[in-house]
């Protein structure tokens, strides 16, 4: 089972798993790719259609894309319209420039609460979680 999932089973309350986007340079489809993922979004398809994304970063081409929108159930001709809002293209600055600012250098990268988790075991995570709840917990309390 995959680490953030392992995450979110233990802690469904607790935790919530916000993804951002970080093109990395020189891969020809990153953007395309990132894109197509967020018009998957809008069908409610983001996870399913990024699992596929990143099973098959190596052989991505305008073809695989549809090829992996058409396996996860998108409507296509939805899906085509929403990838060309130009807004998705938008969001995916931002999210780039907020990487940069943060501090992000590859991916993955993940943050607790801000801060940069650097061990991604599941005992990384369990670590960094139990720590800001703690933290939250006593900062409650200070009220």
């Amino acid at each position: 089972m995959p680490v953030l999932d392992q995450v979110i089973e233990k802690y469904p309350k607790e935790v919530k798993i916000v993804f951002k986007n970080f093109l990395i340079r020189g891969h020809n489809f990153a953007e395309q790719a990132a894109i197509a993922a967020l018009a998957a979004a809008k069908q409610g398809k983001f996870w399913p259609f990024h699992d596929q994304l990143f099973n098959s970063y190596n052989q991505l081409s305008d073809q695989k894309i549809n090829e992996i929108a058409s396996k996860v159930g998108l409507d296509m001709a939805a899906f085509e319209k929403e990838r060309s809002d130009p807004a998705l293209k938008a969001i995916i600055q931002k999210d780039v420039a907020d990487a940069n600012q943060a501090g992000v250098r590859g991916t993955p990268t993940v943050f607790v609460n801000g801060r940069m988790l650097r061990d991604r075991r599941i005992e990384g995570f369990q670590a960094a979680v139990d720590k800001e709840l703690e933290r939250l917990k006593g900062a409650a309390k200070g009220k």
